[in-house]
């Protein structure tokens, strides 16, 4: 038997908000395949997820301003201009967000893979992330999706029972940790399909 979700937990970035390199690298470079060799071999995923894990941009800026000394300038870009690469709200998420919040029948929590220099500038740009008990944010807990520990500690923290939690992320790794933990989980792909899914769950 399904126990009644009382807590639904939010990933923000391309959940709830827009974000992507190559609305800031787009304008930096003028060539499509240049522009992802250098994502993909300089400025890559992993090098951008140990800022959300808490290492500091500087220190990773050096790193590969030191083994890629000819791309400094678009090295540094990706610090200097952060903000670029933000692409908005996804609004019908965000609009199941505020729904949630004036119903006030779910406790609202956000767990986020995020560098902690850079999320106070999220912070300030999207109202709606006020409405949320709790952000458990990465790069300030020194942990990151999917260490199994960052869900522990959400759970511990805001005392939330995984069994009547609901987990929504964009990244099937994190599904999958998420439903290891005993939290069950919805794969975001869009908004609409969201919303079917906490129908089913009993949330909307």
């Amino acid at each position: 038997m399904k126990r009644t979700i009382e807590t639904v937990i939010w990933d923000l970035g391309n959940v709830l908000i827009k974000w992507d390199p190559k609305n800031l690298y787009r304008k930096i470079f003028d060539d499509e395949e240049k522009m992802d060799w250098f994502l993909s071999e300089v400025c890559t995923m992993d090098w951008n997820e140990a800022q959300d894990g808490g290492r500091t941009w500087k220190e990773g800026i050096q790193l590969l301003v030191a083994a890629y000394p000819d791309y400094t300038k678009e090295i540094n870009a990706y610090w200097d201009r952060w903000e670029e690469m933000l692409g908005g709200a996804i609004e019908g998420s965000a609009h199941i967000l505020r729904s949630l919040k004036e119903k006030d029948s779910h406790r609202l929590y956000a767990l986020t893979n995020w560098s902690a220099e850079t999320f106070p500038i999220a912070l300030e740009t999207f109202d709606f992330l006020q409405l949320f008990e709790g952000i458990l944010v990465s790069g300030a807990e020194n942990l990151k999706k999917p260490d199994p520990k960052i869900y522990q500690l959400l759970l511990d923290r805001y005392q939330i029972n995984p069994e009547t939690a609901v987990f929504i992320d964009d990244s099937l790794r994190n599904i999958k940790a998420a439903r290891a933990m005993g939290i069950n989980a919805i794969h975001f792909e869009s908004a609409e399909q969201l919303s079917t899914q906490l129908q089913a769950y009993g949330v909307l």
